[in-house]
């Protein structure tokens, strides 16, 4: 990790820089890949799944029987915990549901606003280095609360042709029967034109790597919605001594391990600590069976040291983190000022693996500093808003004269005369 103390601000872009490839370099593969599939379907489908994963397949699609067999060689004290974070994950989504809001403008003027779940959706569970089980339950649980009618999940298999049946039990547990042995680009193109097996859908969801996330990106070009662009994966911590330095550097790992492109930080206003983290982390990463990718992450990451409370959220505001943890004794200045983060956790007893898989928030998150202008997947982000609206004949007395001005002065006639033929037949 490299340090950095007291940073002035014209150094942050430097400092605060993300590890990324070559943009127009992974624009190109996601460009070709996404022709290919929309002309050849499955085909095309297949053939980078055999080059990207190593696998011959026959179907893409998942069997029933598949997932049966899956669904029992998972340990009991697994399903268990699952079925638990399932539980929690359920509870916090649900009471994000929220009513009809609805006001009378104007007497006889009545507008409304309710709710519609987006009819087809996309999910896309990560499976290579860690197959995430858990980003099922954050994304097929709010999607079957949100009233979706077709859930289909891309993930990639292995060289056998195999999911990891960890994610066939999640998948399972979640009601999710579309399931489909395809993974990255070729999946989010599958998903964005549909093919022979694979059915369009309208909006897409789920974190990948940096080509995924393009992939993503891209869709949206295509007439597909998708929920942000997320990955790879970054926490920021804020610190002081107050903050149990082990806690610390275990928390900077847990995301450091996910892959060589993720990035963590610790901001600190004590000297003391970063030293006490540094020597930690030195002791913990040796016991990691991923600590050769944790090595490589720990190359983009920085332990940075700040002169005061303000001067630390400034600057993690303008990083805008996927996930922020906060260890300070005045922990209510960063939670009343934080703007731009994808999801907070504060105290010493509260990890980021928490909001990973069990406490009940969602870890589908914005990333590199996407924070700044996306929220972190919700029930909401399966539905949404349209608005109705009633007008009497009261009511168009009171507001067509107003309408009538507004039309003529835009020059848009027929505007006003759809108003004029109403309020002449009235007369």
């Amino acid at each position: 990790m490299q340090r950095f103390i007291n940073p002035k601000q014209n150094e942050w872009e430097f400092i605060l820089k993300r590890p990324t490839q070559t943009v127009s370099d992974i624009e190109g593969t996601v460009d070709t890949i996404f022709n290919e599939v929309k002309t050849g379907g499955d085909v095309i489908v297949k053939k980078y799944t055999t080059e990207f994963d190593g696998a011959i397949l026959d179907e893409l699609m998942v069997s029933p029987e598949e997932i049966e067999v899956a669904s029992k060689s998972v340990p009991d004290d697994l399903k268990k915990a699952i079925q638990l974070a399932k539980s929690n994950i359920e509870k916090f989504h649900a009471a994000q549901k929220s009513t009809k809001v609805e006001v009378e403008t104007l007497p006889g003027v009545q507008c409304w606003q309710e709710k519609r779940p987006i009819q087809k959706v996309g999910l896309y569970i990560p499976g290579g280095t860690a197959p995430l089980f858990s980003t099922i339950l954050m994304l097929a649980i709010p999607a079957k609360l949100a009233g979706c009618q077709e859930i289909v999940l891309c993930t990639p298999p292995n060289q056998f042709g195999e999911v990891n049946p960890t994610i066939l039990c999640a998948a399972q547990l979640c009601g999710v029967t579309q399931i489909f042995k395809v993974g990255g680009i070729q999946a989010i193109a599958g998903m964005t034109f549909g093919t022979e097996s694979i059915p369009k859908v309208y909006k897409i969801f789920g974190p990948g790597n940096q080509y995924v996330t393009v992939a993503k990106q891209l869709a949206t070009k295509y007439g597909v919605a998708i929920d942000m662009p997320a990955g790879p994966s970054e926490l920021l911590v804020v610190a002081d001594e107050t903050a149990n330095p082990a806690f610390v550097a275990s928390d900077l790992l847990s995301q450091a391990e996910h892959g060589a492109d993720s990035q963590v930080i610790l901001v600190s206003t004590s000297e003391n600590l970063i030293v006490a983290v540094e020597k930690e982390i030195s002791k913990q990463i040796k016991k990691l069976p991923r600590a050769a990718i944790a090595e490589k992450s720990m190359a983009n990451s920085r332990l940075i040291l700040v002169e005061n409370d303000q001067q630390a959220i400034d600057l993690i505001n303008e990083y805008g983190p996927e996930h922020f943890i906060v260890c300070m004794q005045d922990e209510i200045f960063y939670l009343e000022h934080i703007q731009n983060a994808g999801s907070v956790f504060i105290g010493n007893y509260t990890p980021e693996s928490a909001g990973d898989y069990a406490s009940g928030t969602n870890h589908t998150l914005p990333t590199n500093g996407y924070a700044k202008q996306y929220s972190g997947v919700n029930l909401d982000s399966f539905m949404k808003s349209m608005t109705f609206q009633k007008i009497s004949e009261k009511g168009m007395q009171s507001i067509g004269n107003a309408i009538e001005l507004m039309a003529e002065a835009e020059g848009l006639q027929a505007h006003k005369n759809a108003v004029t033929l109403r309020l002449n037949s009235l007369k």
